[in-house]
C-alpha cells in the first residue's frame, strides 16, 4: 500500500506502551526519534531521518504527574515535523489531558482544554486521534480534525462474555454522574439492561458525595461506566452508596482512562470492585487489584489504516 510506505511512524515514551502493539498490526516499523533533556530542563527532540513530504503519525499519551512535560514534549515533537516539511503531521493521543477544563465554572477560570487544542495546532498537528473525550464538544476547540474515538464496543463485548455465563437481567449499567448518562445509556442499550444514574454534588476539587439514586438496583449486579477515573473518590463513595441501596456485593467498574492519581490505587483496591476494567489509554504505573486492561490498539491500528486509504473511521466504531 503505496499510502503506508510513504508515511513514517514515531512513538514518544509516553505513548511507547502502546504503539509497539499497533505498528505490529499495521506490519510497519516504528522509525526513530531523538528526546533528551538538557540539565536546564529544556526538552530537545530530532526526528532521525526525513520527513519531507511523509505522512507522520506520532504516538503519544498524557500521563498523570508528567502532564505538563508530556505536553510540552508534544508541542515541540510536532514544531519539528511542521519545520522538517512533513506533508502531514497526525498525533494519536489516546489520552488528552486538561480535558475536563473545557468550560468556565466558576468566574475568573480559564478554558484550559482550548488553550491545549490551539497550542498543539499552533504547533503544527494537522490530524488528532484520541480516545473518548471527556465532553464532545471539545472537538470543536481544534481548528483542525479530530477522530474522538468512541471505545465503548471494545468495553461492550467484554462485559458481554461476562453476562454469557449469568443471567442479563441481573445487570444494570450505572452512571455515577448525570455528565456520563449518555454514554451509560447507549452502553446499556447495547447490552440490552437497564440504566440506573447517580446524583452528586462535588463541594471541593476531587471530592464527591452521593445523594441519590435514579433507577431501581435492588439485587442487580451494578457495572459502573465513565469516562476516566481520577482520584477514584466520587466511584468509591458511589460504590458504597449502592451498597445502601440494595445492590448486589459485586460491582463491576469501567473506564476508558485510568489516571489514577493521590490515593486512587488504594482507594480501589479497599473497595474490592469485582473487577476494573480499563484501556491502555496510560500506562499503569501501580499495581491495582483485579484490573483487566484492554489493549485500543487494534482499533487505532484500523483508524489509521482507513485515514490512509481514505476511507470512514466512525464505521469502525
Amino acid at each position: 500500500m503505496e499510502t503506508i510506505t510513504n508515511s513514517r511512524f514515531f512513538s514518544s515514551e509516553a505513548g511507547m506502551h502502546f504503539a509497539e502493539k499497533t505498528v505490529e498490526k499495521l506490519q510497519v516499523p516504528l522509525s526513530q526519534l531523538t528526546v533528551k533533556k538538557f540539565s536546564c530542563g529544556e526538552f530537545y527532540v530530532k526526528y532521525n531521518e526525513s520527513l519531507r513530504g511523509r505522512d507522520v503519525f506520532l504516538f503519544h499519551t498524557i500521563r498523570p504527574g508528567t502532564i505538563n512535560e508530556d505536553f510540552m514534549q508534544l508541542f515541540l515533537l510536532c514544531d519539528a515535523a511542521r519545520q522538517s516539511f512533513a506533508k502531514s503531521i497526525t498525533i494519536v493521543l489516546p489520552h488528552f489531558g486538561y480535558s475536563r477544563q473545557d468550560k468556565i465554572h466558576v468566574a475568573r477560570e480559564g478554558i484550559s482544554a482550548k488553550l491545549m487544542a490551539d497550542l498543539l495546532v499552533k504547533s503544527g498537528m494537522t490530524h488528532m486521534i484520541t480516545l473518548h473525550l471527556h465532553s464532545d464538544q471539545t472537538q470543536g476547540f481544534f481548528d483542525v480534525p479530530v477522530d474522538n474515538v468512541n471505545t465503548q464496543n471494545m468495553f461492550v463485548e467484554y462485559f458481554k462474555n461476562i453476562q454469557q455465563t449469568h443471567n442479563i437481567q441481573d445487570f444494570i449499567v450505572v452512571s455515577p454522574d448525570a455528565g456520563g448518562a449518555k454514554f451509560a445509556k447507549s452502553f446499556a442499550d447495547k447490552l440490552g439492561v437497564n440504566l440506573a444514574i447517580m446524583h452528586k454534588s462535588r463541594p471541593k476539587h476531587n471530592h464527591a458525595e452521593i445523594s441519590e439514586v435514579v433507577g431501581d438496583i435492588k439485587g442487580k449486579t451494578c457495572i459502573f461506566v465513565d469516562d476516566m477515573i481520577d482520584t477514584a473518590g466520587t466511584i468509591c463513595a458511589a460504590k458504597d452508596a449502592l451498597q445502601k441501596y440494595g445492590a448486589n456485593k459485586d460491582v463491576y467498574l469501567c473506564a476508558t482512562h485510568a489516571i489514577f492519581s493521590g490515593p486512587a490505587v488504594e482507594r480501589l483496591n479497599n473497595a474490592h470492585f469485582k473487577e476494573i476494567v480499563i484501556s491502555d489509554s496510560i500506562p499503569l504505573k501501580k499495581e491495582v487489584n483485579n484490573a483487566v486492561i484492554l489493549s485500543a490498539s487494534t482499533l487505532l491500528a484500523n483508524i489509521i489504516r482507513n485515514t490512509l486509504d481514505q476511507k470512514s473511521v466512525s464505521e469502525l466504531f
